[in-house]
């Protein structure tokens, strides 16, 4: 096989210099730093952030002769990935693109590691072609190509027959010696590592009458991921038990728990809840991926004249703002991406959730424990005497915690809360029904938001479609133009053949103005408190949801889906 043609670094160098993406001093300053730490010089370059990821690429493959992959666009073939293990992928670093006639085309960051090229060429017995990527295309690649339902099974198979004959209805316990058979623990880990990858929110282990169904949750939407034999049930579950911490004798009552998950370069957060079905225990595990629990209010949908609607609420001293949607509809994710636009250092932030999902550097979160007596309005209450600037309120559900917080807010308090409603309008009526004068709630109130959750296309199979006569009409009603084809994912490896790929809000932010407040005052009804809102610049769902439309993030179906019939 013929190696890789070497060329020195200052090669490298001289050529980001000559396309003046660096200068002759930031080269000067990163062969210094070279010399000191004894690392390659692309390595300091990307450190030092004077390049990025894929300029380095491009010119290492400019400079070596070697042919530069977008693996994005190009993908790889299911033949060349079962090829190399997965343990060896990312062992090394590569992903297998392609393999034809003897030769194996191998994405790799450094086609210049001669050692790697020959271990591949061992390990698969063909010759190795190398081509260039960036190390994180390469990452994104391994996590989509490798699954991991195979291995499961086998991991599963490997669990003694005498254990494989419990039943899930029995309520004998499963051994503490079946329970720490190495092939359950990895089976449950490689379950959680594949959901986290696949950026699912939940995990649904569910017993059938013929099989153990296990299904990811993925951008809002239930997927199959594979189905088990019932015989692995009863290990299986209580591995996950003894992970939360529950009770492995009690199949009756439902319980819940929490686990702390290692993916090596992150912990993950997990809510466990089981509960008894007729073919026994099902158990949901919910992810709490922090890396999505940090967004920012510009990166979760708000289009700009809506975001800074929306900023100004935040920027008042004292009130109350409402968020409102059904559940699902990224109310906490808002909330959340709100708290961090604070200043969590000159005030003092206080929370009261159900339950504490994500933790917060600078913030005092409170955990709604009814058992213990704490619940929204006793904790509120005490939050009041704690000399709070804000207060979180996860949920507004009754009469004494809608009072209470609207009294918070009228004394000073920031209140920022949430309450199920359709819509904006609707929030004010919910919150009247809950016992709130409506004098008292005009003065309380600066602003309320309703928002829903619907999928985005996917970037890398999306292509211009004729949609259904339905979706034509409601895009026409709503905008006022005629379209009959819009961006729709065709499905790929990326977004699991959905055709959607991560999710965004559209949301409607009403200002409590002085028009609305007398309108309200004088007993106004739901129709005439939405036109005005309409005429003081409120954008509805519907109109939100079709503008992310026309601009190709989303599809009309996804709008229709996911917006009931409101004004």
């Amino acid at each position: 096989m013929e190696s890789p043609k070497r060329t020195s670094p200052e090669g490298l160098g001289q050529m980001l210099v000559e396309a003046k993406l660096i200068t002759k001093e930031q080269l000067q300053h990163a062969k210094e730093a070279q010399a000191k730490d004894g690392d390659k010089l692309e390595r300091v370059l990307l450190r030092q952030r004077l390049i990025s990821p894929q300029q380095l690429a491009l010119f290492t493959s400019l400079q070596l002769g070697i042919p530069f992959v977008n693996l994005k666009k190009e993908g790889v073939r299911p033949n060349a990935v079962a090829l190399i293990p997965e343990a060896i992928a990312r062992k090394y670093g590569v992903i297998p693109i392609d393999a034809l006639n003897g030769t194996l085309v191998v994405a790799m960051e450094d086609p210049r590691d001669i050692q790697t090229i020959e271990d591949l060429a061992t390990l698969t017995r063909k010759r190795i072609e190398p081509v260039l990527s960036t190390s994180q295309d390469i990452q994104e690649m391994i996590d989509l190509n490798y699954r991991v339902g195979g291995e499961i099974e086998e991991q599963l198979s490997q669990i003694p027959t005498r254990y494989q004959k419990a039943r899930v209805t029995e309520t004998a316990r499963v051994s503490a010696e079946a329970i720490a058979q190495a092939p359950v623990v990895r089976a449950i880990d490689l379950l959680i590592k594949q959901a986290v990858r696949d950026r699912a929110s939940d995990i649904h282990v569910e017993p059938q009458e013929d099989k153990l169904r296990v299904r990811y949750r993925i951008d809002g939407i239930l997927h199959d991921i594979m189905a088990l034999p019932l015989s692995v049930h009863p290990p299986l579950l209580s591995r996950v038990k003894i992970m939360a911490g529950l009770n492995i004798a009690e199949r009756r009552r439902p319980q819940d728990g929490q686990i702390t998950f290692d993916m090596g370069d992150r912990e993950v957060d997990i809510r466990v809840a089981t509960s008894n079905t007729i073919h026994g225990e099902m158990v949901v595990l919910r992810i709490l991926d922090k890396t999505f629990a940090f967004l920012p209010l510009p990166e979760i949908g708000f289009l700009p004249q809506t975001l800074e609607r929306f900023l100004q609420m935040v920027k008042t001293p004292f009130g109350m703002i409402l968020i409102s949607g059904p559940t699902g509809s990224g109310k906490t994710t808002t909330q959340y991406a709100t708290v961090n636009q604070l200043d969590a250092t000159g005030r003092n932030i206080l929370t009261i959730e159900d339950p504490v999902e994500y933790r917060f550097a600078n913030i005092n979160q409170m955990q709604v424990n009814p058992t213990a007596g704490l619940t929204f309005a006793s904790g509120l209450r005490a939050s009041m005497r704690l000399d709070p600037d804000v207060i979180l309120v996860g949920e507004i559900r009754d009469a004494e915690t809608a009072q209470i917080a609207t009294q918070a807010s009228l004394t000073g308090h920031l209140v920022l809360s949430s309450v199920h409603a359709n819509d904006t309008v609707s929030v004010i009526f919910r919150m009247i029904d809950l016992g709130v004068e409506p004098f008292l709630l005009t003065s309380a109130v600066i602003g309320i938001v309703a928002q829903r959750m619907v999928r985005c296309v996917c970037p890398y199979c999306s292509r211009p479609t004729e949609v259904s006569p339905d979706e034509q009409m409601a895009y026409e009603q709503e905008l006022g133009e005629k379209q009959s084809e819009f961006l729709v994912g065709a499905g790929c490896n990326f977004c699991a053949n959905t055709g959607y790929l991560g999710r965004t809000g559209i949301f409607e932010v009403m200002v409590m103005g002085e028009s609305i407040r007398r309108l309200v005052l004088s007993g106004a009804g739901s129709d005439e408190l939405r036109a005005q809102a309409h005429k003081e610049g409120m954008v509805s769902l519907w109109h939100d949801g079709m503008l992310k439309v026309k601009a190709g993030t989303t599809t009309p179906y996804e709008v229709i889906r996911n917006v009931s019939s409101i004004g």
